[in-house]
């Protein structure tokens, strides 16, 4: 493959900018190069002495106006929910009886499973994400719908079976045998082949006995390269009801923790209603909370503490969490996280929200040796910003002086039409 030069603004990250924004973890280029060989990034860098060392067959792809970046990771997403996105739900519970489980027991046709993958990896590259953390349903058939669509088009993706074997309709239930039987046999079907990547998923402890995520722990601890995903205290009725459920465990989150569950690689949605000694156990273990600000805004479920994440100095990453959470877009999550932040009299940057989106997405899904930022030799998924012709948008970006402003004018603005190209492994797959 011929040598590929990207020229417009560069930006990528090389650790947490923090909430002061450490100039040492930002890179950026004004006028700056990507250069792509072989799906691989060669080197990020100034346009001029990049562009001057160039061999002559080089192809240079100019993005006038364009931001580079990394392409966005979306660490906890329900790809089974697509079809259900902005239904009226009063509450967390609520809505899983109303509209999630009715959905996910058409997953058990593979053909559906297989039409809904193919326009759900459609929707995330128009949008700019080219890795995202997926839930299937219960059924073996969703997970491997979904993996074959992200194998055809050599994406990194990462999804799960969900573990169900209580609380839930009869037609959903697996059992402790089934369930693991089959993550199983999804782990040796899927994860590790092209570039995929297997993740232990039960609902949430609600939805698991005892038995069931004792089961799931012994299979991470037999499989300590896969990822584990699962949702923690989202919402105050939900935390009561595992209190019952598990009276013996301190907290929601040790009923995880007792069970092997909690670890590096294992990403935790919501953790709103956490205490100061889950938070730090959270940042012993090496998991990951994934905020999710426009599920927690649209179900009322409660404003995530970035503050205390950070005293605690547990990872944070963001995510959609479609369909309960109400766009694709990882722009319009990062504008609610900034929101959620300004309500609670807390700052989120646009820098970090960036971070956020890319990097920290990436470390979370330990993908981090792969994507996320333009080290050389990671593989090269990222995508153009620019102000896709959006008057409004144009206008304030002309006006924006600094890094900051231009992030911000992005994130609150900016939509689909802003993400200008998406490329995979270097080609170019959206619009």
């Amino acid at each position: 493959m011929t040598l590929a030069a990207h020229r417009g603004a560069v930006l990528h990250f090389l650790g947490d900018p923090g909430a002061g924004i450490d100039p040492s973890r930002v890179e950026y280029f004004e006028d700056g190069v990507l250069l792509v060989d072989g799906g691989r990034v060669v080197r990020a860098g100034p346009a001029e002495p990049l562009l001057r060392e160039l061999p002559r067959d080089a192809r240079i792809e100019s993005h006038p106006h364009g931001l580079i970046v990394p392409g966005f990771v979306d660490a906890h997403i329900h790809y089974s929910q697509t079809d259900v996105i902005a239904s009226a739900g009063r509450h967390l519970l609520h809505w899983l009886e109303h509209y999630t489980f009715p959905q996910e027991c058409r997953f058990e046709d593979a053909a559906h499973g297989a039409e809904v993958a193919e326009f759900f990896l459609d929707e995330l590259l128009r949008q700019g994400t080219t890795t995202a953390l997926a839930f299937g349903t219960v059924h073996r058939a969703s997970v491997d719908a979904f993996f074959e669509a992200a194998r055809r088009r050599k994406l990194r993706m990462a999804a799960g079976k969900v573990l169900m074997d209580r609380h839930c309709p009869g037609h959903l239930q697996d059992t402790v045998e089934t369930g693991i039987a089959d993550s199983e046999a999804l782990i040796g079907a899927w994860h590790g082949r092209d570039r995929l990547a297997y993740a232990i998923t039960p609902r949430f402890a609600i939805t698991s006995s005892d038995e069931q995520l004792a089961a799931a722990g012994v299979l991470a601890r037999r499989h300590a390269d896969v990822l584990i995903q699962t949702h923690v205290a989202e919402n105050r009725e939900e935390v009561e009801w595992a209190r019952r459920l598990f009276p013996h465990d301190r907290s929601y989150l040790d009923v995880y923790d007792r069970h092997g569950l909690l670890r590096e690689g294992a990403v935790y949605a919501h953790c709103i209603h956490l205490d100061a000694d889950d938070r730090a156990r959270l940042a012993a273990s090496g998991a990951t909370a994934a905020f999710c600000p426009t599920s927690n805004l649209f179900l009322g479920s409660g404003l995530f503490d970035l503050a205390a994440a950070d005293r605690a100095h547990h990872a944070v990453t963001l995510a959609t969490d479609v369909g309960a959470g109400t766009s694709f877009s990882m722009l319009a999550t990062m504008a609610e996280a900034y929101k959620v932040a300004q309500l609670q009299g807390q700052v989120l940057s646009p820098v970090r929200a960036f971070y956020f989106a890319t990097l920290a997405g990436a470390k979370a899904l330990r993908m981090e040796d792969a994507i996320g930022n333009f080290q050389p030799g990671k593989e090269a998924d990222f995508i153009v910003l620019d102000d896709g012709g959006v008057p409004l948008v144009k206008r304030r970006l002309a006006a924006a002086r600094t890094l900051e402003e231009r992030l911000l004018c992005l994130m609150m603005l900016g939509d689909e039409r802003n993400v200008r190209a998406t490329y995979i492994l270097g080609e170019r797959v959206s619009p």
